[in-house]
């Protein structure tokens, strides 16, 4: 017995021999998509119809209501079909049934369904015989007009039919379609045909990205592109993923951070940039993690981290409202708040709350060490005090920061590229802001003081050289830049990802990506 593949296959064949071949076509003149067709009939009838009171059968017998609906529909058709709109649709088949000399399938478009009636009196016998050959999955191009079913839905009375595309593939069983994960992820194409919230989700990723860039195009700021390969992958604490650019003989790196190259332009007098772009992270995988991701950075000459608060919660309620129409909206179970002024701890602050330690009366590294192994959290020989500080912050805190806040003023020792606070020199003036328990973006004052990075830089040097594989490696042409001067900035980057992960409520990082990280199993 055949395969459904091998039927599909001959199917195409006798479509092929026929001069038929749906392959050979190369456009369609699609006028409007199934939601536009079906607000177009909406506004039209409520146009035309708009008085028409709906019929009443109270009192009626079954059978005698029956036929006064039905009366009043074929009325209300008449009115419409006598001003037909006439509409050119395309999409996939998603559904067919065939009844005798009329059918109906359910075509499915970038904006949803609508229902097709085909009927052999108006598309012609052939026509009409080939369709109902057709498999659920091909693509076809249907020019008609519009009019409304008894049932009360909108719907495409067919005048052609045309196969544009033949599906030698079944899809997944219509009653449970696509929901094996892996397969989800591996073949998205299926995925996003299936699963029409998935396709609604990564619309909705880019109306998020543009509605990013309208909100900083607002504040002046300009969208630039710096390099992926690098010699230096620096601006953050990860592992690169290296490799060989043969035509220069060079080992590179793919960058882990844009922070670098922006900051170059903060120098060279561009005031206020941002980027938009995929970094790499030699890490693990999870449900916030992908190797690949996407960041966003921007600085802004003459402001400080204070400034990037402001703008930080300025831009996320904005995108809330422009995206989900709210500032108040569920992730989960939890039901988050952007409407409300954003709360402000600092480190040592949130780990005296949550954890009853105050490391501002911590005065050494051996001190923090024995605090550690009070409580029972790991840590290497060669960590410091700032060291502790955060993981005891990861630890006791992360768990409980739901509602959006700014953690500020961390340790000097986790800060290699942020400047100190000057009434409090091991302290640095960074915060990040976490929503969800989720780390949502990490922002500085920047170190703009050539000497005082070279020695960070040297500090992170021998952390490598320690064993620290997600150090930071001095960067001369970076210290050159700083040298030639560059104004107090605050900078700030963003996982986008993540970001959106958040406003349309997906568990997995690899929800909103769409081909994400996966091994390879050929």
């Amino acid at each position: 017995m055949a395969s459904e593949i091998e039927v599909r296959v001959e199917k195409f064949n006798n479509l092929k021999e026929a001069g038929k071949n749906p392959f050979e076509i190369t456009k369609f003149d699609q006028t409007h998509h199934t939601d536009e067709a079906k607000a177009l009939y909406d506004e039209f009838e409520a146009q035309l119809l708009g008085d028409r009171p709906e019929v009443d059968v109270e009192g009626l017998e079954e059978q005698d209501a029956r036929a006064k609906k039905k009366a009043d529909y074929e009325e209300r058709r008449a009115i419409m079909d006598a001003k037909p709109i006439n509409v050119s649709v395309a999409g996939r088949m998603m559904f067919k049934r065939v009844m005798g000399k009329a059918s109906f399938m359910s075509l499915r478009d970038l904006k949803g369904n609508i229902q097709v009636y085909v009927a052999r009196d108006a598309i012609g016998e052939e026509p009409y015989a080939d369709f109902k050959k057709s498999d659920v999955g091909d693509i076809y191009g249907v020019e008609g007009y519009l009019f409304r079913t008894m049932t009360g839905e909108v719907s495409v009375h067919a005048n052609k039919i045309t196969l544009l595309s033949k599906s030698l593939q079944p899809l997944p069983e219509k009653f449970h379609g696509l929901t094996d994960t892996e397969i989800r992820y591996r073949q998205r194409y299926i995925d996003l045909i299936c699963n029409p919230e998935v396709k609604d989700t990564f619309v909705k990723r880019s109306q998020i990205i543009k509605e990013i860039r309208n909100f900083l195009d607002a504040r002046n700021f300009m969208e630039v592109e710096t390099p992926m390969l690098v010699s230096n992958a620096g601006g953050a604490a990860a592992r690169p993923f290296e490799t060989h650019y043969n035509a220069l003989d060079e080992d590179v790196k793919l960058r882990i951070s844009l922070e670098l190259y922006l900051k170059r332009l903060i120098v060279g007098g561009l005031e206020r940039v941002y980027e938009i772009g995929r970094v790499f992270r030699n890490e693990g995988v999870d449900t916030r993690h992908n190797p690949e991701f996407t960041l966003m950075e921007l600085y802004q000459a003459y402001t400080d981290y204070e400034g990037m608060m402001e703008l930080t919660e300025s831009m996320f309620r904005y995108l809330a409202q422009k995206v989900l129409g709210t500032t108040k909206f569920k992730y989960g179970d939890i039901e988050l708040d952007f409407g409300k002024p954003f709360e402000r701890m600092t480190m040592n602050d949130a780990i005296k709350k949550y954890a009853g330690i105050d490391f501002d009366t911590v005065k050494s590294d051996e001190e923090a060490k024995a605090l550690a192994k009070e409580h029972h959290i790991e840590f290497e020989d060669r960590h410091t005090k700032g060291d502790i500080v955060n993981l005891f912050f990861e630890e006791f805190c992360e768990k409980n920061l739901i509602q959006p806040t700014f953690i500020m003023d961390h340790p000097l020792a986790i800060s290699p590229l942020t400047k100190r606070k000057p009434d409090d020199p091991e302290k640095v003036e960074r915060f990040e802001l976490f929503i969800n328990t989720w780390e949502m973006c990490n922002a500085y004052s920047e170190l703009n003081d050539p000497i005082d990075q070279r020695e960070r830089f040297a500090a992170q040097d021998a952390a490598f050289e320690a064993g620290d594989e997600e150090a930071n490696h001095t960067d001369e042409d970076f210290l050159n830049a700083l040298e030639i001067g560059m104004p107090p900035t605050g900078g700030i980057g963003y996982g986008i990802d993540r970001l959106v992960m958040l406003l349309t409520n997906s568990a997995s990082i690899r929800d909103v990506l769409l081909f994400p990280t996966l091994k390879n199993i050929n």
